[in-house]
């Protein structure tokens, strides 16, 4: 099942407070890839019927069930070091199967 770090959950709600949205969510979503779903983050007030909601240390998550289906056992960490920072998904990526010659979940 999908997760969160505690690192991360830290790390959004610093950024939620900085940007005056103490208390809002994260929002995951997918996007079609060519080989497997690309993902990406944003910021969100509340959710949406239907999402899946996580809560970690505070943080709230929302994801929309397509979503949550692809995102397996990923994991939502955030990574620093001396030239870069920021969220990652770590574990196995979901991908069509083989030959990748068509849209996931087609």
């Amino acid at each position: 099942m999908f997760s969160i770090t505690s690192k991360a959950a830290e790390k959004a709600k610093a950024i939620l407070k900085n940007e005056g949205k103490e208390g809002w969510g994260l929002r995951i979503f997918s996007a079609e890839g060519y080989c497997s779903p690309s993902f990406g983050l944003d910021i969100d007030e509340n959710p949406q019927e239907g999402d899946e909601v996580l809560e970690k240390e505070g943080l709230r998550v929302f994801i929309d069930k397509q979503t949550f289906d692809l995102l397996g056992e990923l994991e939502l960490d955030y990574y620093e070091d001396e030239e870069q920072e920021g969220f990652i998904l770590k574990g196995p990526m979901p991908s069509c199967g083989p030959g990748c010659g068509g849209a996931c979940g087609a």
